[in-house]
């Protein structure tokens, strides 16, 4: 009896290691399946690049347009108005800070600005002086028929001592028929009234 005793002990013990070993196969399993499982993890994203900035000089000319004035010139007539000084434009370099982001712009700030022709201001020169207007001329008097009194027209005066209007009260030694127009002198008071018309009742 003892002897079958201590044999199924050691049965038992065997099996007892047997199944030991299986577990630590299961263990190393387990840690194998672990280690894999740690060689696939995701690969961390890609860094997004840095953008490049560069900040350059860039010099532009521009045109600066000329400005005109008028001034007053008595040495020409009235309505005599002349450009005596063309204008001309100017112009003027500005230089700007650039801003450049990966080779596109995306600013600009003025730095600095220089003339590099002035504008040439135009000058219209505007007439004051009243021109000269020559006045018309007083025709003479037309010459008096020979034996007529230059001083009257319009019916002959005849050249004597006295001469007095036709009809009138007058006693002659001459007559004449009016009206007439005393174009000098009355010499013969002939236009009693000072109208400048003899003769004319």
């Amino acid at each position: 009896m003892e002897k079958l005793a201590a044999q199924g002990a050691a049965v038992a013990v065997g099996l007892l290691l047997v199944l030991g070993l299986t577990g630590c196969g299961d263990a190393a399993q387990a840690e194998g399946d672990l280690a894999g499982s740690a060689v696939q993890v995701s690969p961390s994203p890609t860094p997004t690049p840095t953008p490049v900035v560069t900040v350059e000089q860039e010099d532009v000319t521009e045109v600066v347009p000329f400005d005109a004035v008028s001034v007053d010139d008595a040495t020409r007539d009235i309505g005599q108005d002349a450009v005596t000084v063309t204008g001309q434009n100017g112009s003027m370099v500005l230089t700007y800070d650039v801003t450049y982001t990966d080779g596109v712009e995306t600013s600009r700030t003025l730095a600095g600005q220089s003339a590099v022709v002035a504008p040439v201001q135009q000058v219209t020169s505007v007439g004051t002086r009243v021109p000269y207007v020559a006045p018309v001329p007083v025709p003479a008097p037309a010459p008096a028929p020979s034996g007529c009194d230059a001083n009257y027209s319009g019916a002959c005066v005849p050249v004597a001592s006295d001469v007095d209007c036709a009809g009138g009260s007058g006693n002659g030694p001459a007559y004449v028929q009016g009206p007439v127009r005393i174009v000098g002198s009355d010499v013969y008071d002939l236009d009693r009234d000072g109208d400048g018309i003899a003769c004319d009742r």
